[in-house]
Protein backbone atom coordinates (compact mmCIF):
# COMPACT_ATOMS: atom_id res chain seq x y z
CA UNK A 1 0.00 0.00 0.00
CA UNK A 2 1.17 3.85 -0.88
CA UNK A 3 1.77 5.56 2.17
CA UNK A 4 0.16 8.81 2.42
CA UNK A 5 1.71 12.07 2.36
CA UNK A 6 3.28 13.81 5.75
CA UNK A 7 0.98 16.71 6.25
CA UNK A 8 4.03 18.82 7.74
CA UNK A 9 4.99 20.10 4.67
CA UNK A 10 2.03 22.13 4.90
CA UNK A 11 3.36 24.88 7.35
CA UNK A 12 5.60 25.97 4.39
CA UNK A 13 2.65 27.29 2.90
CA UNK A 14 1.94 31.35 2.91
CA UNK A 15 -1.82 30.92 2.66
CA UNK A 16 -5.24 28.48 2.34
CA UNK A 17 -5.76 28.98 -1.48
CA UNK A 18 -2.35 27.26 -1.51
CA UNK A 19 -3.36 24.65 1.40
CA UNK A 20 -6.59 23.48 -0.45
CA UNK A 21 -4.72 23.16 -3.98
CA UNK A 22 -2.23 20.40 -2.56
CA UNK A 23 -5.02 18.81 -0.64
CA UNK A 24 -6.69 18.24 -4.06
CA UNK A 25 -3.38 16.98 -5.53
CA UNK A 26 -2.99 14.56 -2.38
CA UNK A 27 -6.39 13.48 -2.80
CA UNK A 28 -6.14 12.63 -6.69
CA UNK A 29 -2.45 11.07 -6.58
CA UNK A 30 -3.30 8.99 -3.64
CA UNK A 31 -3.24 6.16 -4.79
CA UNK A 32 0.31 6.29 -6.53
CA UNK A 33 1.92 8.40 -3.86
CA UNK A 34 4.74 7.48 -1.42
CA UNK A 35 7.14 9.52 0.61
CA UNK A 36 9.03 6.34 0.41
CA UNK A 37 8.79 5.45 -3.42
CA UNK A 38 12.55 4.68 -4.77
CA UNK A 39 13.70 8.02 -6.57
CA UNK A 40 13.49 7.19 -10.19
CA UNK A 41 15.86 9.02 -12.77
CA UNK A 42 13.68 11.16 -14.40
CA UNK A 43 14.01 13.50 -17.98
CA UNK A 44 13.90 16.91 -16.37
CA UNK A 45 14.30 18.21 -12.88
CA UNK A 46 12.16 21.41 -12.63
CA UNK A 47 13.54 24.09 -9.76
CA UNK A 48 10.61 26.03 -8.74
CA UNK A 49 7.15 26.14 -9.45
CA UNK A 50 6.77 29.70 -10.38
CA UNK A 51 5.07 30.88 -14.04
CA UNK A 52 8.07 29.73 -15.72
CA UNK A 53 8.84 26.18 -13.89
CA UNK A 54 5.15 25.45 -14.29
CA UNK A 55 5.09 25.82 -17.89
CA UNK A 56 8.56 24.60 -18.41
CA UNK A 57 6.76 21.58 -16.93
CA UNK A 58 3.72 21.45 -19.27
CA UNK A 59 6.12 21.98 -22.36
CA UNK A 60 8.10 19.20 -21.35
CA UNK A 61 5.51 16.55 -20.52
CA UNK A 62 3.79 17.22 -23.65
CA UNK A 63 6.72 16.67 -25.69
CA UNK A 64 6.87 12.86 -24.16
CA UNK A 65 9.30 14.06 -21.24
CA UNK A 66 8.83 12.84 -17.57
CA UNK A 67 9.25 15.88 -15.26
CA UNK A 68 9.44 16.40 -11.65
CA UNK A 69 9.04 20.10 -10.44
CA UNK A 70 10.52 20.72 -7.28
CA UNK A 71 9.46 24.05 -5.19
CA UNK A 72 10.06 25.29 -1.78
CA UNK A 73 6.85 27.41 -0.57
CA UNK A 74 4.23 28.29 -2.70
CA UNK A 75 3.21 27.45 -5.76
CA UNK A 76 3.09 30.32 -8.81
CA UNK A 77 5.60 32.51 -7.57
CA UNK A 78 5.48 35.68 -7.46
CA UNK A 79 2.14 36.51 -9.70
CA UNK A 80 0.25 35.06 -6.38
CA UNK A 81 0.50 38.15 -4.55
CA UNK A 82 -1.18 40.25 -7.35
CA UNK A 83 -4.97 40.12 -6.70
CA UNK A 84 -5.63 41.67 -10.30
CA UNK A 85 -3.58 40.62 -13.22
CA UNK A 86 -4.45 42.79 -16.66
CA UNK A 87 -1.20 41.77 -18.76
CA UNK A 88 -1.75 37.95 -19.42
CA UNK A 89 -2.98 37.58 -22.98
CA UNK A 90 -6.27 36.15 -23.65
CA UNK A 91 -7.20 36.83 -19.34
CA UNK A 92 -8.34 40.19 -18.78
CA UNK A 93 -8.78 40.50 -14.89
CA UNK A 94 -7.72 37.35 -13.56
CA UNK A 95 -5.98 36.70 -10.30
CA UNK A 96 -2.56 35.63 -9.82
CA UNK A 97 -3.65 32.64 -7.72
CA UNK A 98 -6.49 31.59 -10.09
CA UNK A 99 -3.86 31.77 -12.77
CA UNK A 100 -1.35 30.10 -11.03
CA UNK A 101 -3.61 27.04 -9.73
CA UNK A 102 -5.01 27.09 -13.32
CA UNK A 103 -1.46 26.07 -14.65
CA UNK A 104 -0.41 23.85 -11.95
CA UNK A 105 -3.41 21.87 -12.33
CA UNK A 106 -2.65 21.22 -15.96
CA UNK A 107 0.74 20.29 -15.58
CA UNK A 108 -0.36 17.92 -12.63
CA UNK A 109 -3.18 16.34 -15.21
CA UNK A 110 0.08 15.73 -17.82
CA UNK A 111 1.56 13.57 -15.43
CA UNK A 112 4.31 16.39 -13.06
CA UNK A 113 5.28 15.17 -9.82
CA UNK A 114 5.03 17.30 -7.32
CA UNK A 115 7.38 18.08 -4.41
CA UNK A 116 7.90 20.32 -1.81
CA UNK A 117 11.31 20.38 -0.96
CA UNK A 118 13.98 22.91 0.28
CA UNK A 119 17.06 22.52 -2.68
CA UNK A 120 20.43 22.36 -0.61
CA UNK A 121 22.60 21.29 -3.65
CA UNK A 122 23.06 20.27 -7.23
CA UNK A 123 25.92 18.59 -8.73
CA UNK A 124 26.38 16.39 -11.79
CA UNK A 125 26.76 12.77 -11.28
CA UNK A 126 29.76 10.49 -12.58
CA UNK A 127 27.27 9.43 -15.07
CA UNK A 128 26.47 13.05 -16.36
CA UNK A 129 23.12 13.24 -14.84
CA UNK A 130 22.45 15.80 -12.36
CA UNK A 131 21.14 15.42 -8.06
CA UNK A 132 19.46 17.54 -6.51
CA UNK A 133 19.69 17.72 -2.56
CA UNK A 134 16.90 18.34 0.20
CA UNK A 135 17.56 17.04 3.45
CA UNK A 136 17.88 13.57 3.37
CA UNK A 137 16.50 13.36 0.26
CA UNK A 138 17.89 13.12 -3.64
CA UNK A 139 16.24 13.87 -6.86
CA UNK A 140 17.88 12.93 -9.86
CA UNK A 141 17.56 13.93 -13.19
CA UNK A 142 18.78 14.11 -16.96
CA UNK A 143 18.47 17.53 -17.54
CA UNK A 144 17.60 20.53 -14.44
CA UNK A 145 15.55 23.95 -15.46
CA UNK A 146 16.40 26.55 -12.58
CA UNK A 147 13.46 28.66 -12.43
CA UNK A 148 13.63 29.62 -8.66
CA UNK A 149 12.14 32.98 -9.09
CA UNK A 150 12.99 35.70 -6.70
CA UNK A 151 12.30 36.38 -2.88
CA UNK A 152 10.84 39.57 -1.97
CA UNK A 153 13.16 42.52 -0.75
CA UNK A 154 13.05 43.84 2.37
CA UNK A 155 13.98 47.32 3.10
CA UNK A 156 16.86 46.61 5.56
CA UNK A 157 15.47 48.46 9.03
CA UNK A 158 16.20 47.35 12.45
CA UNK A 159 13.54 45.10 13.81
CA UNK A 160 12.17 44.59 10.27
CA UNK A 161 12.13 40.72 10.61
CA UNK A 162 10.60 40.44 13.85
CA UNK A 163 7.83 42.65 12.77
CA UNK A 164 6.96 40.55 9.45
CA UNK A 165 3.54 39.35 10.66
CA UNK A 166 2.75 42.05 13.33
CA UNK A 167 2.44 44.99 11.05
CA UNK A 168 5.06 44.47 8.26
CA UNK A 169 3.89 42.22 5.03
CA UNK A 170 5.09 41.65 1.84
CA UNK A 171 1.85 40.66 0.90
CA UNK A 172 -1.21 43.18 0.43
CA UNK A 173 -3.46 40.09 -1.06
CA UNK A 174 -2.54 37.98 1.86
CA UNK A 175 -2.43 40.21 4.87
CA UNK A 176 -4.66 42.94 3.54
CA UNK A 177 -8.25 42.01 5.55
CA UNK A 178 -6.17 41.79 8.40
CA UNK A 179 -6.01 45.81 8.60
CA UNK A 180 -9.63 46.20 7.27
CA UNK A 181 -10.32 49.86 8.63
CA UNK A 182 -6.80 51.16 9.46
CA UNK A 183 -4.47 53.50 8.01
CA UNK A 184 -1.61 51.35 6.45
CA UNK A 185 1.50 52.41 3.87
CA UNK A 186 2.69 50.57 0.92
CA UNK A 187 6.33 51.26 -0.06
CA UNK A 188 7.26 50.83 -3.48
CA UNK A 189 6.69 52.30 -7.04
CA UNK A 190 6.20 49.29 -9.38
CA UNK A 191 3.09 47.83 -10.87
CA UNK A 192 3.04 45.31 -7.74
CA UNK A 193 3.12 48.19 -5.19
CA UNK A 194 0.74 50.02 -7.00
CA UNK A 195 -1.60 47.38 -7.29
CA UNK A 196 -1.51 46.73 -3.26
CA UNK A 197 -2.23 49.63 -3.19
CA UNK A 198 -5.50 49.47 -4.98
CA UNK A 199 -6.38 46.78 -3.89
CA UNK A 200 -6.18 47.89 0.51
CA UNK A 201 -7.98 51.03 -0.65
CA UNK A 202 -11.07 49.33 -0.75
CA UNK A 203 -10.24 47.46 2.77
CA UNK A 204 -8.37 49.87 4.55
CA UNK A 205 -9.23 53.63 5.85
CA UNK A 206 -6.13 55.20 4.22
CA UNK A 207 -3.24 54.34 1.97
CA UNK A 208 0.18 55.67 1.90
CA UNK A 209 2.35 55.20 -1.06
CA UNK A 210 5.87 55.79 -0.50
CA UNK A 211 8.22 55.94 -3.73
CA UNK A 212 12.02 56.70 -3.24
CA UNK A 213 11.99 58.23 -6.88
CA UNK A 214 10.38 61.35 -7.92
CA UNK A 215 7.85 59.35 -10.28
CA UNK A 216 6.02 56.22 -10.73
CA UNK A 217 7.46 53.29 -12.50
CA UNK A 218 3.83 51.48 -12.60
CA UNK A 219 1.92 50.93 -16.00
CA UNK A 220 -0.10 54.00 -16.58
CA UNK A 221 -3.14 51.83 -15.93
CA UNK A 222 -2.02 50.82 -12.78
CA UNK A 223 -1.64 54.57 -11.86
CA UNK A 224 -4.67 55.65 -12.96
CA UNK A 225 -6.70 53.36 -11.20
CA UNK A 226 -4.46 53.68 -7.85
CA UNK A 227 -4.70 57.90 -8.08
CA UNK A 228 -8.75 57.55 -8.43
CA UNK A 229 -9.00 56.67 -5.23
CA UNK A 230 -9.39 59.09 -2.75
CA UNK A 231 -8.02 57.76 0.06
CA UNK A 232 -4.80 56.51 -1.28
CA UNK A 233 -1.81 59.28 -1.08
CA UNK A 234 0.64 59.14 -2.59
CA UNK A 235 4.64 60.42 -1.39
CA UNK A 236 7.46 60.90 -3.91
CA UNK A 237 10.86 61.43 -3.29
CA UNK A 238 10.53 60.03 0.19
CA UNK A 239 12.52 56.99 2.08
CA UNK A 240 11.27 54.89 5.07
CA UNK A 241 14.04 55.44 7.50
CA UNK A 242 12.88 53.83 10.45
CA UNK A 243 10.03 51.50 12.00
CA UNK A 244 7.90 52.63 15.26
CA UNK A 245 6.59 49.52 17.71
CA UNK A 246 6.93 46.75 19.88
CA UNK A 247 5.59 43.61 19.60
CA UNK A 248 3.45 45.47 16.76
CA UNK A 249 4.27 48.11 14.26
CA UNK A 250 2.69 51.25 15.56
CA UNK A 251 4.02 53.78 12.73
CA UNK A 252 6.97 54.43 10.20
CA UNK A 253 9.36 57.21 10.27
CA UNK A 254 9.94 58.91 7.14
CA UNK A 255 12.57 61.15 5.43
CA UNK A 256 12.81 63.15 2.47
CA UNK A 257 15.06 62.55 -0.43
CA UNK A 258 14.77 66.17 -1.28
CA UNK A 259 15.78 67.64 1.87
CA UNK A 260 16.67 65.16 4.56
CA UNK A 261 13.83 66.25 6.70
CA UNK A 262 12.26 63.35 9.35
CA UNK A 263 8.27 63.15 9.93
CA UNK A 264 6.46 60.33 11.43
CA UNK A 265 3.59 57.98 9.94
CA UNK A 266 0.70 56.42 12.37
CA UNK A 267 0.22 53.36 10.93
CA UNK A 268 -0.43 49.82 11.73
CA UNK A 269 0.34 48.53 8.27
CA UNK A 270 3.21 48.62 6.38
CA UNK A 271 3.44 46.43 2.83
CA UNK A 272 6.63 46.43 1.27
CA UNK A 273 6.87 45.89 -2.31
CA UNK A 274 10.18 46.72 -4.18
CA UNK A 275 11.06 44.20 -5.98
CA UNK A 276 13.03 40.80 -5.38
CA UNK A 277 16.55 38.95 -4.53
CA UNK A 278 16.76 36.59 -7.44
CA UNK A 279 16.92 32.81 -5.14
CA UNK A 280 20.12 31.77 -6.54
CA UNK A 281 22.39 31.09 -4.33
CA UNK A 282 22.45 27.12 -3.70
CA UNK A 283 23.68 26.80 -7.18
CA UNK A 284 26.47 29.76 -7.87
CA UNK A 285 28.92 27.29 -7.12
CA UNK A 286 27.52 25.09 -10.63
CA UNK A 287 26.04 27.70 -12.29
CA UNK A 288 27.30 31.19 -13.39
CA UNK A 289 25.20 34.17 -12.06
CA UNK A 290 26.13 37.96 -12.60
CA UNK A 291 27.46 40.27 -10.05
CA UNK A 292 23.83 40.90 -8.73
CA UNK A 293 23.06 36.77 -8.19
CA UNK A 294 21.34 36.36 -11.58
CA UNK A 295 22.12 33.58 -13.49
CA UNK A 296 23.94 34.06 -16.59
CA UNK A 297 22.23 32.52 -19.55
CA UNK A 298 22.24 32.95 -23.54
CA UNK A 299 19.05 34.23 -25.48
CA UNK A 300 18.37 30.02 -25.53
CA UNK A 301 18.38 30.37 -21.62
CA UNK A 302 20.81 27.88 -21.82
CA UNK A 303 23.52 28.29 -18.42
CA UNK A 304 27.41 27.71 -18.61
CA UNK A 305 26.32 23.69 -17.55
CA UNK A 306 25.46 21.64 -20.36
CA UNK A 307 22.32 20.45 -19.65
CA UNK A 308 21.36 23.21 -17.59
CA UNK A 309 18.71 25.81 -17.99
CA UNK A 310 17.35 29.20 -16.52
CA UNK A 311 13.95 30.93 -16.92
CA UNK A 312 12.08 33.37 -15.12
CA UNK A 313 13.00 36.34 -12.63
CA UNK A 314 16.21 34.44 -11.79
CA UNK A 315 18.22 34.81 -14.89
CA UNK A 316 20.02 37.81 -16.20
CA UNK A 317 17.63 40.13 -18.86
CA UNK A 318 16.38 42.80 -19.13
CA UNK A 319 12.58 42.98 -18.71
CA UNK A 320 11.09 40.24 -16.02
CA UNK A 321 7.37 40.10 -16.91
CA UNK A 322 4.44 37.25 -16.78
CA UNK A 323 4.96 36.46 -20.08
CA UNK A 324 8.20 36.88 -20.22
CA UNK A 325 8.66 34.37 -17.62
CA UNK A 326 6.50 31.89 -19.15
CA UNK A 327 8.35 32.80 -22.93
CA UNK A 328 11.55 31.58 -20.76
CA UNK A 329 10.10 28.18 -19.63
CA UNK A 330 8.78 27.90 -22.75
CA UNK A 331 12.34 27.91 -24.67
CA UNK A 332 14.11 26.03 -21.69
CA UNK A 333 12.00 23.26 -21.80
CA UNK A 334 12.20 22.88 -25.65
CA UNK A 335 15.82 23.46 -25.57
CA UNK A 336 15.98 20.53 -22.98
CA UNK A 337 13.74 18.17 -24.78
CA UNK A 338 16.03 18.67 -27.99
CA UNK A 339 19.13 18.27 -25.74
CA UNK A 340 17.56 15.13 -24.36
CA UNK A 341 16.78 13.48 -27.73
Amino acid sequence: MPAFPDFSCFSRLNDKDHLMRFLCFFLRKKETYSLQRSREMTDILIIGGGIAGLTAAIYALRAGKTVTVIEKESFGGQITSSPRVDNYPGLPAVSGNALADAMLGQAMDLGAEIEMEEITALRRTEQGAFAVTAGNKTFEGRAVILATGARHRPLGLPGEEALVGHGVSYCALCDGAFHKGERVAVVGGGNSAVQAAVFLADVCESVTVIQEFDHFTCDKRDLEAMTAKANVRPLLSTKVSALRGGDRLQGIELTSQTNGDKTELPVTGLFVSIGRIPDTEVFRDLVACDENGFFQTDDQCATNVPGVWAAGDCRQKAVRQLTTAAADGTIAAINACRYLG
